[in-house]
């Protein structure tokens, strides 16, 4: 039966190629978009999982998450930078981070920050220091740039047609390790040297007409990364509010004095407790204080309506597939009588022709199936690999124990697919097939 099955095959080696490439690609497009849904929920989870709390404005918690924990350029109001030392001071902070947007480097984000948040981001440096001077930078470990490597920042995007700051150039001092994370792909320099280019002193020593302006240049140059800089051109009649960094000048992270406004703090609690208790105390007035995994929830929910409706579309694809491959072999099998015919008449039994006709149908429909998921983890995997590259997060893609119960349930429709045909050739009497 089995050379039989073969040979018969390889006689209709095209139909039988278009029957397995159908199967295959209505499977690949299903395996795909639960692959590529899981490997995206679990990405951005296992970055989440760096940052344990995110303090910033009053505002969206959405976006205050997609902003500082997944670097996603966006305008974010600020809130007052003495949050940032009363959080210093806090005995139940173990280490708290200030971060700045707003500029770039050949399409890397810069990040103003603090060397607490370097050291414990990736745990430790790949090579290279710390940067201890208000002009050197560490960069992430997807950072296509050497160290000693100069790094010459733009305000905004060279796409948005951003402006080139020219009061400091940075020299690459270390390389983060690997964290999976968005930061892989970013630039880390000193948050007081962020201040100084963008014209932000310590809030005490301004004025109250200078900390009037302050506060303006605040609100563009270190949060709308580069899409209100032509707000900022107006207020100032067309001229951005820059100020002086000297690159030697050594880093002061004491946070005694007030510090400008600050889009984000990164917050490391010393237990769950205290995380809770940071959370409410600042999750009112001026500051909302956000857990990234909870808001992370609420995209999964969004991302959940999403992959139904792939899912369906899918299946609607793979339903039309089984309409089609029903039609071809029902013609195959009309194609085949006098063939069935000849067997029969040969004395093989009825039980032979279902069992050649089912064996032969469904070796095809498992081969598409084992063909469909080959071809969707591959798609999968291709697809992670560019977002991966473009926004520094590690996408795993793999299979997990639901997806054999998907396959178990495409093998079971194909049982029940192959039968239709092997029915017709079962039924079929030796006399009307060798007459047709």
């Amino acid at each position: 039966m089995i050379r039989f099955i073969l040979s018969d095959l390889r006689r209709l080696w095209a139909g039988s190629l278009v029957v397995v490439l159908l199967v295959a690609l209505a499977t690949a497009l299903g395996v795909s978009v639960v692959l590529q849904e899981r490997a995206l929920r679990l990405g951005s989870a296992r970055a989440a999982d760096k940052f344990d709390l995110v303090i910033g404005a009053g505002g969206s918690e959405t976006q205050l998450v997609l902003s500082s924990v997944f670097l996603q350029p966006s305008p974010l109001p600020l809130m007052p930078g003495d949050v940032l030392g009363k959080l210093a001071a806090d005995p139940r902070v173990d280490w708290a981070a200030p971060i700045g947007f707003g500029d770039s480097f050949s399409g890397y984000p810069i990040i103003g920050t603090t060397t607490m948040l370097a050291q414990n981001l990736s745990g430790g440096l790949a090579e290279g220091k710390i940067f201890a001077r208000e002009g050197e930078a560490v960069i992430g470990a997807a950072v296509k740039l050497s160290l000693d490597g100069e790094i010459k920042p733009m305000h905004g995007s060279l796409e948005e047609g951003g402006e080139t700051h020219t009061e400091l150039v940075y020299h690459i001092a270390g390389r983060l390790r690997p964290t999976g994370t968005a930061w892989d792909r970013a630039i880390l320099v000193p948050i007081q040297a962020v201040w100084h280019i963008h014209g932000m002193e310590a809030e005490e020593h301004l004025e109250d007409g200078e900390q009037h302006e302050h506060e303006a240049v605040t609100g563009t140059d270190n949060t709308e990364h580069g899409h209100a800089h032509e707000k900022a051109g107006a207020d100032h009649d067309g001229h951005e509010h820059h100020g002086e960094a000297d690159p030697d000048a050594v880093l002061d992270e004491s946070w005694t004095a007030g510090a400008p406004g600050l889009p984000a703090i990164l917050v490391k609690p010393k237990t769950i407790a205290d995380a809770y208790k940071l959370r409410q105390d600042y999750r009112s007035g001026n500051t909302v204080a956000v857990f990234p995994g909870e808001v992370l929830t609420n995209l999964y929910a969004t991302l959940g309506d999403a992959k139904q409706i792939l899912v369906a579309v899918a299946s609607g694809a793979q339903a039309l597939v089984a309409a089609s491959l029903v039609l071809v072999t029902v013609i195959h099998i009309a194609q085949r009588r006098r063939q069935i015919g000849a067997l029969r008449a040969f004395g093989a039994p009825r039980g032979a022709i279902f069992g050649i006709v089912w064996l032969e149908f469904f070796f095809l429909v498992a081969v598409g199936i084992a063909l469909g998921f080959a071809l969707g983890y591959a798609a999968a995997l291709t697809l992670s690999g560019m977002f991966s590259q473009t926004s520094g997060i590690t996408m795993p893609v793999g299979f997990a124990r639901e997806d054999a119960a998907l396959a178990a349930v495409l093998l079971a429709f194909a049982t029940i697919l192959a039968a239709l045909p092997a029915v017709l050739a079962y039924r079929q009497s030796p006399a009307q097939a060798l007459r047709a």
